[in-house]
């Protein structure tokens, strides 16, 4: 087969934007070798061919192939073709335009979501496989982000409590192609990337996918990343199909902890970020840094068992190296001697994972009585080990007058270039050192009800075993703690025609008293009953036209079995409790020659019942009352397109505390997009365009980052 240009907008934006005018992305292609019947089809990803944003169908809510409309819960896609329009490039940029879900700074290093008021930095999936170990997770090779909000235990097990996000990876299909882009943006930061396929034989088709990143912003936070991700098809038979791959990346580049606060705030009066500092780092240029490296294989067969039975076996092998240091600001802005000084503390962490994961499912299509079932059984495990540490910094150079009695704080005056003493990390100073293993296996079965055309029930249970062990070298102790978690799930589907439906679903989740990386256990954590996610939810799913959905959704998350201190023992107990509850509203698809992205979410999340972080009453943190987001482009002409979004939040807190606010927030983008032939195009995205000011995120009170300003991207695309 001869070498030809194929019409591909990938999740990285790996093509013209000609193609995403035209729609066909690689789901498309994908979507039309299954219906073109070129081959036994592509089993990885499983999407509905359509123009525009957004996606009809989808394989990870229920772990079967199925359409949208017929998922009882809140699932948001962020397609190819968007993320190639918008120029995103980070989780974070993704959910920006996701109503109720919002980010946190995540210490500088990782990714981290609140998905309905939970926050978490371990419920990320790649293929439905946990993807745990907390690090930034590229776009380069991902066909499309999927978003599923509430407890999702029945399909991905523990945790999960708010929501889920899971990155579907790009995977060969027989076609030849060979795509690309370069971009640069104005404060120097850029990236190359790559993209080929070709069959290569009459029954295997193999795909490289890479992508180096130079890093660099408004507060010169620099590094680089680079990333390989070579996959395999092989059509073992008409009906069989084995794919492989691995990916090898590295993430090199400064730790940034944001602002402190301007003052030392209240409840009755809270603290907002010290303004002027926006370019400050208060940290240690060279020293505040992270460096993490992973190996990653995987497998996955698709084997057609007769007509109606399916079997679909997936692997995993991970191996992971992370590294990472920094100064960081721990106070508010304090008077010290007469001059305005801001506390530094500072420490280096380091963890080696590894993680091995297998899941294997039956689908099975009957019918009995002249009712339809879709039947999923289903069992996974998963092994992880991982080795942990962190060392305190000291500032040993400095006069006892001018640090904290432990040699660990020190106040420097606050100025718009921080000038922090010489740091120290002594070995034998640690505050962790551990091994921790983590075994779980579940089993789960679920049925997918059919009964005339306008009902649908689903129903399944999910049973987990998990046993956790953490051998703490600095506290002595080695201890374990197993747990034997049920996670059920109900929801009915009503369709009063082939383009509406309504829903109501209840689903529950289950995490142990270990936090959601289990790095810790002590003798009481070891004791308590893991904490419970419940979610109610209605809703309502639209096909307005067959490339346009709105979707409306209100739920109440109800987290219990949150740890609190007994006021008259002093003891843990679990009587603390976390409601939230919310309304989202979704439109994506395209009309016409415009393609619209985005939606809103009334939310509000309170503490219930006093838990160790806060008392009843407090809002939950990062999770602002209102958000909203709408983003279009117009195609003017077959070669010329233009782009405009619009993102707001309201006011948030930046801590159980309730004592820092994170203010307000509107942003503006745009985008134009030419094609300069049928192989070359060139696109530029301006970010903030109205240069506003503002915190975009925090981490904790002391640790508020600022929005980035004005910054234009041109990117440069190819495919041939």
């Amino acid at each position: 087969m001869s070498l030809r240009f194929v019409l591909l907008a990938t999740a990285t934006g790996i093509a013209t934007p000609a193609l995403a005018a035209t729609g066909n992305t690689a789901s498309d292609t994908l979507a039309g070798v299954e219906l073109g019947g070129e081959g036994p089809g592509d089993p990885i990803v499983v999407t509905g061919k359509r123009d525009g944003y957004g996606a009809d169908r989808s394989a990870s809510a229920t772990k079967t192939d199925s359409d949208l409309n017929d998922v009882p819960q809140a699932v948001s896609i962020v397609t190819a073709e968007q993320i190639s329009d918008q120029a995103l490039r980070s989780i974070g940029d993704v959910v920006s335009y996701v109503p109720g879900i919002s980010i946190e700074s995540g210490e500088g290093h990782r990714d981290a979501i609140v998905i309905r008021g939970l926050s978490s930095t371990a419920d990320f999936f790649t293929d439905g496989l946990r993807d745990d170990v907390q690090h930034y997770r590229g776009l380069y090779n991902v066909e499309r982000v999927e978003v599923l909000k509430g407890p999702n235990a029945l399909v991905f097990g523990r945790g999960g409590g708010g929501g889920v996000v899971n990155r579907v990876i790009k995977r060969p299909f027989h076609d030849e192609y060979v795509a690309g882009a370069v971009s640069i943006d104005s404060e120097g930061a850029g990236f190359a990337e790559l993209d080929l396929n070709s069959p290569l034989s009459g029954n295997t088709e193999g795909r490289l996918n890479a992508v180096y990143e130079r890093l660099d912003n408004f507060r010169d936070i620099e590094g680089d990343r680079f990333a390989v991700n070579p996959t395999l098809s092989l059509h073992l038979s008409p009906t069989t199909r084995l794919d492989l791959g691995y990916e090898y990346a590295q993430d090199n580049r400064d730790v940034d902890r944001g602002l402190p606060p301007a003052f030392e705030g209240t409840i009755a009066n809270p603290a907002t970020a010290i303004d002027g500092y926006d370019e400050t780092f208060f940290g240690v240029r060279g020293q505040n840094r992270t460096d993490f490296h992973k190996h990653v294989a995987d497998a996955r067969l698709e084997a057609q068992l007769g007509s109606e039975v399916t079997f679909v076996s997936k692997a995993l092998f991970g191996a992971y190296d992370k590294f990472y240091r920094n100064a960081l600001p721990s106070s508010a802005v304090t008077e010290i001697d007469g001059v305005d000084s801001v506390k530094i503390t500072a420490y280096e962490d380091f963890i080696q994972r590894e993680n091995f994961l297998w899941q294997n499912d039956v689908v099975a299509n009957v019918v009995t009585g002249g009712i339809g079932h879709r039947l999923l059984v289903g069992a996974d495990m998963s092994l992880q080990s991982s080795d942990a540490g962190r060392l305190r910094g000291f500032f040993d150079g400095l006069p006892a007058a001018d640090k904290s009695p432990n040699g660990r704080e020190t106040f420097v005056p606050l100025a718009q270039d921080i000038v922090i003493p010489e740091i120290t990390f002594r070995g034998g100073s640690g505050e962790r050192a551990s091994e921790t293993e983590v075994e779980a296996f579940g089993i789960y079965v679920q049925d997918q009800v059919e009964i005339g055309e306008h009902v649908e029930l689903i129903a399944g249970l999910r049973h987990d075993w998990v046993d956790i062990r953490v051998a703490d070298f600095i506290g002595g102790t080695d201890l374990t703690r197993s747990d034997s978690l049920w996670s059920p799930r109900l929801g009915a589907v009503v369709k009063p025609n082939a383009d509406l439906s309504v829903y109501a679903s209840w689903s529950r989740s289950y995490l142990p008293q270990s936090g959601d990386q289990f790095a810790s256990l002590s003798p009481t954590t070891a004791a308590l009953e893991p904490e419970r996610f419940s979610n109610y939810e209605v809703g309502a799913k639209w096909r307005v036209i067959p490339e346009f959905d709105v979707t409306l959704a209100a739920y109440r998350l109800d987290r219990t079995n949150m740890r609190a201190e007994d006021p008259t023992s002093g003891d843990s107990v679990l009587t603390g409790e976390i409601r939230a509850e919310g309304i989202e509203l979704e439109v994506h698809g395209k009309v016409g020659r415009l393609s619209l992205a985005g939606g809103m979410a009334f939310q509000d999340a309170e503490v219930t019942s006093d838990t160790g972080d806060a008392p009843a009453g407090r809002q939950v943190a990062d999770l602002p009352d209102f958000d909203a987001s709408l983003w279009g482009r117009y195609d003017v002409t077959d070669r010329l397109g233009m782009g405009l979004g619009v993102s707001h939040r309201s006011s948030m807190f930046a801590s159980f505390s309730n004592e820092v606010v994170v203010e307000a927030l509107t942003l503006v983008d745009a985008g134009v997009f030419y094609d300069l032939s049928d192989d070359i195009a060139l696109q530029v995205n301006v970010e903030n365009l109205f240069d506003a000011d503002g915190i975009v995120f925090a981490h904790n009170d002391n640790n508020l980052y600022p929005v980035e300003g004005r910054t234009a991207r041109a990117t440069l695309r190819f495919g041939f």
